[in-house]
């Protein structure tokens, strides 16, 4: 019986090895049946933006023409993942316009991101964003497994809009690894996640103590993975980043409001909105324009500078908020006040921004305006104004400046000036306003390095230059003259010849406009004699710095051809401690080291040396770069 039982057991066993190898057999060859699907590539359109996409890292296939500067692109070589994926990839060089197929792959958030062209895309600057990615050439990792159909934050994708499969409700697998079935309870978690963002409910002492899970962070809050998360980073959906400001108009505005009693509530609020319409259509930022608000009554009150409100958004908010201050109209005080306090490095002004000032007038002002007026366009202020509802015929009498507007401003071509006949016409004057101020090639009182100075040329008319030497002198100075803007509020020029004697030929107050100028320059007669070069800088200083305006920036250039009979060194140190800048030019048989002591420091930028006077215009360009180097890298106030 045993031996029979034994032989069962060993017949079963038997029979279950032979179906074993039967089943592996049989799975094998279906197997070599079974043909792998083949991986299809998801192709995106040009404004797709990575942060719309879950899956970590996948390939698409990019169509032609994102070269196209309406897909924004932030960053270089990491981008944010507000981007668009495919500009990203032309921005990068792995494609280019004609489009193709890239891989992509998701990396941590940066702390900021640099903007910069490159391949016919501009990229601009974001200060930080959540997360990050970068683009690759399309060439798959082995071992892992990309995605046939993304997967959006939105079931509403733009991919899907054009006939994209999209997966749903799961989560994308990290490559290289098998994705998980997703539980119900998962799902929910996901699909709370991915809605609008909603308040959560915060969890009781019980539950924290019974949970590893880290409690909800409020909005705004700082959290110690993160960094500060603003509310609108908590959404898994894409926000729109803060924004930066329009490059093209960078300019430092200020507004001076008409809060004075006259004016009354209705029109005040009026002048409130069209302030806001202003702020939203001018796109605030720290990369454009900035602006600031200062009411006018009886007296100036400043209610937010440059930098306290960094975008359209707040600026729109704190405006609505400023009370009427009543009281006169006083503008030309109010302008005063602008030119004294406003402009200035802790108020946010920014060193290479022109200052624009907008003056709101209902009526006319109750003081004058043209001296105030005319010492703030001569501190580089651009001033425009918008008048409403001017004086009637029988009210004329009582308008203490008449034709204010024309004297205030810069220019009387009507670029400057705005007229509104009725406060409800207001609105009309936005775009024209909002164009004019961005107009920074037209903004004609702004400082520069060509139109801000008192230029003094003191000029060698000794025996040993001669005749024809001394007319290619005048056309040197003739060539650097006429690259500067030339009027009584920009540029000024003034001249002195100097033998043993010194003769002022022209001071700065004699001519105003640039024909004249250069026609006096032509005028200028050869005098010959010694050289006393000590004693026509000390004339100089005299006779012409001495009438310099204050806000003016003082340049004196010397050109000489010899060694001085008089000592040069206490003269240029006069000139120096009196912020005159000097440039010393030397010809032939000048000294090197007495120019080098009448230059300002350091020398090597404000002297030269030439050895014939034929070669003088070589040094006409170089001159005036470093002006304008030396310029540029000083504060603007």
């Amino acid at each position: 019986m045993r031996t029979v039982v034994l032989t069962m057991k060993a017949s079963v066993i038997e029979m279950f090895l032979v179906l074993l190898v039967t089943g592996v057999h049989s799975n094998k060859e279906t197997a070599k049946k079974i043909k792998r699907p083949k991986f299809t590539v998801p192709q995106i359109n040009c404004d797709v933006k990575a942060g719309k996409i879950i899956n970590p890292e996948f390939i698409v296939k990019c169509p032609a023409g994102c070269q196209d500067p309406k897909y924004h692109v932030y960053g270089t070589d990491v981008y944010a993942s507000y981007s668009s994926v495919c500009s990203a990839a032309v921005h990068s060089g792995v494609l280019d316009n004609s489009g193709g197929k890239i891989l992509v792959r998701k990396v941590a958030g940066q702390s900021g991101y640099k903007g910069s062209y490159s391949n016919g895309v501009q990229s601009l600057s974001l200060p930080r964003w959540r997360e990050s990615f970068i683009v690759l050439e399309s060439k798959p990792k082995k071992g892992v497994t990309y995605p046939s159909a993304l997967t959006y934050s939105s079931s509403k994708s733009p991919a899907a809009q054009a006939g994209e499969t999209t997966k749903a409700y799961q989560r994308p697998p990290i490559p290289g690894t098998t994705a998980q079935p997703v539980t119900l309870m998962q799902l929910l978690a996901v699909t709370v996640a991915e809605a609008t963002p909603t308040t959560l409910p915060r969890p009781s002492p019980s539950a924290a103590s019974t949970t590893s899970r880290p409690r909800p962070q409020p909005m705004g809050h700082r959290s110690q993975e993160m960094g500060f998360v603003p509310k609108e980073e908590l959404s898994t959906q894409s926000s729109e980043p803060v924004s930066l400001g329009d490059p093209n108009c960078k300019v430092d505005l200020s507004f001076l409001i008409d809060g004075s009693a006259s004016i009354g509530k209705r029109r005040f609020r009026i002048q409130k909105q069209f302030l806001a319409d202003v702020a939203q259509a001018l796109d605030v930022g720290p990369a454009g324009p900035l602006m600031g608000v200062v009411q006018y009554g009886d007296n100036p009150a400043t209610h937010f500078n440059l930098k306290t409100h960094m975008n359209s958004q707040d600026l729109k908010t704190a405006i609505e908020k400023i009370p009427q201050r009543g009281g006169l109209s006083n503008v030309g005080r109010a302008i005063s006040f602008v030119t004294k306090n406003f402009f200035s490095k802790a108020n946010g002004n920014r060193s290479g921004a022109p200052n624009v000032v907008v003056v709101m007038v209902d009526g006319w002002p109750t003081d004058k305006v043209e001296e105030a007026s005319r010492l703030a366009r001569e501190s580089g202020v651009n001033i425009f104004f918008i008048t409403i509802e001017g004086a009637v015929e029988n009210e004329k009498q009582y308008v203490v400046e008449p034709n204010f507007a024309n004297k205030a401003v810069c220019r009387t071509n009507g670029f400057y000036s705005l007229h509104v006949q009725s406060w409800f016409g207001l609105h009309k004057t936005l775009q024209p306003l909002v164009k004019r101020v961005c107009d920074m090639d037209r903004l004609a009182c702004s400082k520069t390095c060509l139109n801000s100075a008192d230029i003094g040329f003191v000029i060698d008319g000794s025996s040993s230059v001669g005749t024809g030497n001394f007319r290619t002198v005048l056309q040197f100075v003739t060539n650097i003259s006429k690259e500067f803007e030339i009027s009584d509020t920009d540029t000024r020029i003034g001249a002195v010849q100097y033998t043993y004697e010194q003769r002022l030929e022209f001071g700065f107050d004699k001519y105003s406009s640039k024909p004249d100028i250069l026609n006096a320059i032509k005028r200028v007669g050869y005098w010959s004699g010694g050289t006393s070069t000590g004693a026509a800088i000390n004339f100089a200083l005299e006779q012409l710095f001495m009438k310099s305006k204050p806000n003016k920036r003082k340049l004196m250039i010397l050109i000489t051809d010899g060694r001085s009979y008089d000592d040069v060194r206490i003269p240029a140190m006069a000139a120096h401690l009196k912020g005159v800048i000097t440039y010393a030019i030397g010809v032939a048989w000048a000294a090197q080291e007495e120019l080098e002591v009448i230059a300002t420091h350091p020398a090597r930028d404000h002297s030269f040396f030439v050895d014939e006077f034929d070669n003088l215009y070589q040094y006409v360009s170089r001159v005036i770069q470093n002006i304008c180097t030396e310029f540029n890298s000083q504060p603007r106030n």
